[in-house]
């Protein structure tokens, strides 16, 4: 049975190296590729020492997106990893920090987690190879094998599945799962993804954009936890309809498709899910 949040906070990655704590995960990364974690927070220092040290040792930079946190958010981030990279952002929303980081990270792959427990970073090996293997842009996906939630209401889920299924309609996708926050890309393809929002519909503008630029997209199955402690700033009514609108404002304006996506790494998608957008 799978824990249904993160195990117990780590000091620091020195501490959980001396200690009883086995980091299974944290395994060379067979490339010389850079990584930047990007991890947007407000007012989660409670939840930090749970994710902070299970992010790889190899990753090259985790930037912290502070959103003027009122609590020690900063100080207990910059004691878990020394080195952390701490920035703000102009306005208030998920969106506005997560571009943020995007812009400052500078890393070949960028990948982007959530700091109060729900997405693991130990994950991030998984989404990392699924663009070694040759996609442009590797979403996380609760529903396939491997995947799965322990953080979703079922009035969420099913709206997650309305927009899955409208996205599906006007788009012509095969995604499984729309309204995530884990998906990982290579920072050369984010001029493609044209990101201009503030709220929590980052993530679908995100996979919908992607689809529209034509970029070859992986699904990577991924678990949900719970939030560790604290209250999600989610309102599923509101930042639903934000989601709605996100989604129709993109098939209303849907560009000419004729930028190719960025020169990357030659290689194969064998084993991935691939996704294109519907012929123009």
């Amino acid at each position: 049975m799978r824990n249904l949040k993160l195990n117990q906070p780590i000091s620091n990655n020195a501490t959980a190296a001396s200690s009883n704590t086995k980091i299974e995960f944290d395994r060379p990364l067979p490339t010389n590729h850079t990584v930047s974690v990007i991890v947007p927070a407000k007012n989660e220092a409670a939840n930090l020492p749970y994710v902070l040290p299970r992010i790889p040792s190899w990753v090259h930079e985790v930037i912290l997106v502070d959103g003027n946190s009122t609590d020690n958010t900063i100080e207990v981030a910059r004691k878990l990893i020394p080195n952390i990279r701490v920035i703000g952002h102009e306005r208030k929303g998920k969106g506005n920090a997560l571009i943020a980081g995007f812009t400052a990270a500078t890393g070949d792959i960028i990948v982007m987690i959530d700091a109060d427990g729900s997405t693991d970073p130990a994950e991030i090996p998984a989404y990392v190879g699924a663009l070694l293997a040759g996609a442009h842009y590797a979403k996380g996906t609760r529903f396939m094998q491997g995947g799965g939630t322990a953080d979703m209401e079922f009035h969420r889920m099913l709206g997650n599945w309305g927009f899955v299924t409208l996205v599906k309609t006007l788009f012509g996708s095969s995604f499984t799962d729309l309204c995530y926050g884990y998906n990982a890309f290579w920072r050369a393809i984010l001029p493609q993804l044209r990101l201009d929002c503030d709220g929590f519909e980052v993530e679908t503008l995100m996979n919908v954009r992607a689809l529209e630029a034509g970029l070859r997209i992986a699904e990577v199955p991924s678990f949900e936890y719970e939030r560790i402690h604290g209250t999600s700033n989610l309102h599923a009514f509101r930042d639903g309809m934000r989601v709605l609108k996100t989604i129709v404002r993109e098939w209303a304006n849907q560009p000419l498709r004729a930028n190719k996506p960025a020169a990357l790494p030659a290689a194969n998608l064998a084993g991935f899910s691939q996704h294109r957008a519907a012929e123009a």
